[in-house]
């Protein structure tokens, strides 16, 4: 699903209209009309006060039209007016004038107004302002969103929650609606997925409103939500006469003394998202935990407790470097070593990058296409400091273009980087901020780039895959104890549920 900017958007509001043959006021009513099914199927007519809070754009017009429209359907609403500046839209006055021909007079709020009475059994919808703000909010609106956001009542906003900049993070977060659900016409936002932004909604769902497909087909966008239907043509099947061979063989490099269990988490990652063979290299320490932990891995070992070369002769198809490794001198240097040597796919993780990021020419070793897999720490040490995360995307994007690198920042949207475009990923969950999480997914990764998946589809499917294992373990052991092991224990899971049909969810 296409995450389109904030220009893109509005040309595709200019064009649908050019080509449908219509005005910006059938767009308004369509949007409109969407919100109210949506309510309207899940209220049934309850007797409950629906609060509009409508500013003067056309997000206002989109809440006014709204009102509208549960009026003739004999909900009890109240409408007010936000009323922060002289200039109206067009399509706002229009609406506004039909709400007034069925003898509905909204109340004006300006700072002057009292802040309104609202029970916490009632509903609120926010149109204050949608994705054209583009400045600060004044004091008094800012006064009357902190008083909305204290009361206990569910909040709906239309499109974006108010206050909330399409493209950049709120100077004041007091000035913003925290939304319980967010109706977002045609695309979702990219403030939804980022950590200083998505904290202002719980839940968002995209309505339809017919825009132009062709545009949105041919338009290509800075970033895509990668879901199931994204990933699904990715997948590979296996032929009947396939062998281990035509899997791939994964060198899965890492672990030091007392840190070899990450070198075995990703190692089985590797086996599990379905590579032929895996060899962990491993130091002298860690050549008996991995034969007892995972007797279909290979084991060579180098060094007593931490790994000094990364010396073999295997016909390898791909390599996940750095769990667990250490930054040591003796291991920095067997690194740099093997990456001299190293022509095959790799994937980077945990001290692999605190290398590069303390020897950053080292960078330049790697092959094109390479993956790094960084947590937000240590993208801060190959990055640099960003303001906000806006620029953290822009410094991410322009150091993968620099390097010819793809890029996972890891977080609650887990976003893929290459080629100036990003990949957002849609599973996951808070359970899988635990210890050894990061180690499955550049098992994963590399372990798929052993099949043959290039290594962009391989990024963007594994990470897919990871938040869905996670998705299917916290359903049976709840966020706390959800741990990397149980990750791997559900990788299978994952890859059946691709394939699962709906009718086959019921019960679940």
């Amino acid at each position: 699903m296409k995450v389109f900017s904030g220009q893109q958007i509005y040309q595709a509001d200019k064009i649908t209209a050019e080509n449908q043959n219509i005005t910006s006021d059938i767009l308004m009513e369509r949007a409109a009309e969407q919100i109210f099914n949506w309510l309207h199927h899940r209220l049934q007519g309850a007797k409950v006060g629906i609060h509009l809070f409508c500013g003067i754009g056309n997000n206002g017009g989109d809440g006014i039209a709204l009102a509208r429209m549960l009026l003739e359907n004999d909900y009890q609403i109240f409408v007010y007016i936000v009323n922060y500046s002289e200039k109206r839209s067009k399509d706002f006055l229009l609406n506004l004038g039909r709400l007034k021909d069925r003898k509905v007079w909204p109340t004006y709020l300006d700072e002057k107004s009292e802040l309104p009475n609202i029970h916490p059994q009632d509903i609120i919808i926010d149109g204050i302002f949608g994705i054209g703000l583009n400045r600060n909010p004044d004091n008094w609106v800012v006064n009357l969103i902190k008083h909305l956001n204290s009361i206990p009542a569910f909040t709906l906003s239309i499109d974006i929650p108010s206050g909330l900049f399409l493209e950049k993070v709120p100077d004041n977060p007091d000035g913003v609606i925290r939304a319980e659900h967010v109706l977002t016409f045609q695309f979702p936002k990219l403030v939804f997925f980022l950590p200083e932004t998505g904290i202002f909604l719980q839940n968002w769902e995209v309505l339809d409103i017919g825009l132009d497909q062709n545009f949105v087909k041919g338009e290509a966008a800075p970033y895509e939500f990668i879901g199931k239907f994204e990933v699904l043509p990715m997948y590979r099947p296996r032929l009947k006469f396939s062998h281990k061979g035509n899997f791939g063989h994964v060198l899965s490099v890492g672990g030091s003394y007392g840190k070899i269990g990450a070198l075995i988490l990703a190692s089985k990652a590797s086996l599990e998202s379905g590579a032929g063979l895996v060899t962990a290299y491993a130091p002298e320490c860690g050549y008996i935990p991995i034969q007892v932990a995972l007797p279909e891995a290979m084991v060579l070992t180098n060094g007593t407790n931490e790994i000094e070369k990364i010396v073999h002769s295997l016909q390898i198809a791909s390599v996940t470097v750095g769990m667990g490794m250490g930054t040591k001198e003796a291991t920095a240097n067997g690194f740099k070593e093997f990456l001299k040597a190293n022509k095959v796919p790799i994937v980077l993780d945990a001290d692999a990058l605190n290398i590069l990021a303390e020897q950053p020419s080292l960078l330049n070793l790697l092959p094109a296409l390479s993956v790094l897999t960084p947590h937000p720490g240590e993208l801060k040490r190959l990055l640099g400091k960003w303001k906000d995360d806006f620029e953290k995307l822009e410094k991410a994007k322009e150091f993968a273009s620099k390097y010819d690198l793809i890029l996972v920042l890891k977080g609650a949207h887990t976003i893929t980087i290459y080629n100036n475009l990003g990949y957002i990923n849609s599973t996951g969950n808070p359970g899988m901020a635990t210890a050894g999480s990061g180690d499955v997914l550049a098992g994963i990764i590399s372990g798929l780039i052993a099949q043959g998946y290039s290594n962009l589809q391989a990024s963007i499917f594994g990470v897919f895959l990871h938040g869905l294992a996670g998705d299917i373990a916290v359903m049976n052991h709840g966020y706390e104890a959800l741990s990397a092991t149980k990750l791997i224990d559900n990788i299978g899971k994952a890859f059946k549920e691709l394939f699962r049909r709906p009718e086959e969810q019921k019960g679940d």
